[in-house]
């Protein structure tokens, strides 16, 4: 059957009141051959989510409707493996919601992170393919080491670098600049091998424009490390106001005109002194 999730913006309710509407829906799901699987609230941005078993977006609905007529904004098809990519890294707390290993509450709002080696296809013209995948697997280890440490998913590998989700911008950009730092005391004694990565950031909600799973917070994170210098940070705008108050300190670049988007979308630098 196929997989959906639905959303709901501009929620005043509280997180009880979402959960006994999720109860309702599991005493009306069957008559529509429907299954509620689990939900994530973020009540900071008034937004609910739903994962959901139906036989079409039209039958999930009318679950909702009967059950409390809290009707979502938007559902969308999504596919199994991109969930557990994306969010496996909470918990059911026995009631659908969705929190974090340690407690606190999922929100379902994800940080996505790029790094990208620079020079990939020079430096492997240069060593050779042998010895370019010895440098490309020094790579992965320190991205994967510093992520995990701070409970980061490593999603993909993209041939020349890794797209990570993480369930705090603050995580991320720590992160970042761990694998910054790290490379940077690699490249200090090891010149002639030397690992150069440009990281870019970006963050929302599962379904934040169009109809794919984090598509276009992926797409805006891909295009911002793009656009960053070697051996650099850039965060999109969002990334930047979700860690006011943090401990970072942010640069503007300015707005840039980014491939796919048809808005310049601002941009910010993260400092790292090694």
């Amino acid at each position: 059957m196929p997989l959906y999730m639905d959303i709901h913006r501009k929620v005043e309710g509280t997180a009880e009141e979402i959960s006994a509407a999720h109860l309702s829906d599991l005493e009306v799901q069957e008559k529509y051959g429907v299954q509620y699987l689990r939900w994530w609230f973020n009540p900071g941005r008034q937004t609910v989510c739903c994962l959901v078993e139906a036989p079409d977006a039209d039958a999930a609905a009318k679950v909702h409707a009967e059950a409390h007529g809290l009707l979502p904004d938007k559902i969308v098809e999504v596919s199994s493996d991109l969930v557990d990519a994306f969010l496996g890294d909470s918990v059911d707390d026995g009631r659908g919601r969705m929190v974090e290993p340690a407690g606190n509450p999922d929100g379902g709002f994800r940080t996505v992170l790029f790094t990208d080696i620079e020079g990939s296809t020079a430096m492997t013209q240069r060593l050779g393919d042998a010895e370019a995948m010895k440098l490309l697997r020094v790579h992965d280890q320190i991205v994967r080491h510093e992520v995990e440490t701070l409970h980061g998913r490593v999603l993909k590998h993209t041939g020349d670098g890794h797209m990570v989700a993480f369930a705090a911008a603050s995580s991320a950009i720590r992160a970042a600049i761990a694998i910054q730092r790290t490379l940077h005391h690699h490249n200090l004694h090891l010149v002639e091998r030397a690992i150069r990565v440009r990281i870019g950031i970006s963050a929302g909600e599962p379904v934040d424009q169009g109809d794919d799973l984090f598509g276009a917070t992926v797409q805006l994170a891909r295009r911002v490390c793009d656009a960053a210098p070697s051996e650099r940070i850039y965060v999109a705008n969002v990334v930047r106001e979700l860690c006011v108050g943090k401990e970072f300190v942010f640069t503007d670049v300015g707005p840039m005109s980014l491939k796919g988007f048809d808005q310049p979308v601002h941009v910010h630098q993260v400092e790292w002194p090694a």
